[in-house]
């Protein structure tokens, strides 16, 4: 080939990376503008970041006083507690245990409550002047002294039997003062249709080391579910107490209040059991025992 073709031939190639090089140049040109164009337009669209300045809510305060006032007012009360909680597992996440009570109380010192579910069953009955504490299924019954109110009756059962009710917020008869000591964030969330089967206000509210969510009915001011969350527990494992069949200012049969089916059982002392024996019943971390009236 002569000299001069090839040269020829060089230089129409050499024209030809040129001109491939360009293109390509525009068109990476071309990408970025169409990515910064497309980056400025999410800009302009992003909604603002709101910052959620935490205190208390005159609605959510509103509406907790207002339920703890409509407890507070009634001689007497039954319902029905179903408590769901979780506990953790050999392999990680955590499994739920649930109970279910049924709650019987006249002020100001009468209470009942029969709790069975997952575990074994018990019976907490308390006439004013002594508490007692039955176990059916090994036909074991406690019995103590009592104090003259529910209140101090539940303090004692706690200290001297470990004996707790995740509903004792509900028949104290100050619930919104026990709530108020530590109370330090409360906010209203909305409504909901689910929950009882009824339409319900939803607030939150944090209180003694507590997060707590809590479903009031709208109409009958009564709590319909308690879901709570221990703000020092790793696992923020949840506790959730949903109660229903809610009669109020009933009369109460005094015959209600009687243990007649413990017969001859044997007598146990009221202590503390050995909590290692049976985890999954153990109290919720530093719970908040009942205060004294």
């Amino acid at each position: 080939m002569p000299f001069t073709k090839i040269l020829r031939y060089v230089a129409v190639a050499a024209l030809g990376l040129c001109v491939n090089a360009s293109v390509e140049a525009q068109q990476s040109q071309q990408t970025q503008h169409a990515q910064q164009a497309v980056k400025a337009a999410a800009k302009r669209t992003k909604p603002p970041r709101v910052t959620f300045h935490p205190g208390l809510e005159p609605r959510a305060i509103s509406l907790l006083k207002g339920t703890c006032a409509r407890l507070a007012a009634a001689n007497t009360m039954t319902f029905t507690a179903v408590v769901s909680y979780e506990s953790p597992s050999r392999v990680g996440p955590p499994l739920v245990y649930s109970t279910r009570s049924e709650v019987i109380m006249q002020r100001p010192d009468k209470l009942k409550v029969v709790t069975s579910g997952d575990g074994l069953p018990s019976e907490f009955y308390y006439d004013g002047k002594s508490m007692m504490a039955f176990a059916p299924t090994e036909n074991l019954l406690a019995v103590a002294d009592a104090p003259p109110t529910i209140d101090r009756t539940l303090e004692a059962a706690y200290n001297s039997a470990a004996i707790y009710f995740p509903f004792s917020d509900v028949i104290v008869a100050d619930p919104y003062k026990d709530i108020a000591d530590g109370l330090k964030v409360a906010f209203y969330i909305g409504q909901s249709n689910v929950v009882g089967n009824t339409t319900t206000d939803m607030i939150a509210y944090v209180t003694g080391g507590v997060f707590v969510q809590m479903w009031i009915g709208a109409q009958d001011k009564l709590p319909r579910r308690i879901d709570a969350v221990y703000l020092d527990d790793p696992a923020g494992l949840r506790h959730v107490l949903d109660l229903s069949d809610w009669r109020l200012d009933a009369a109460i049969p005094a015959d209600d209040f009687a243990l007649t089916k413990a017969g001859d059982a044997p007598h146990i002392a009221f202590a503390r059991p050995d909590l290692n024996d049976a985890p999954a019943m153990a109290p919720p971390p530093r719970m908040k025992q009942p205060k004294t009236q």
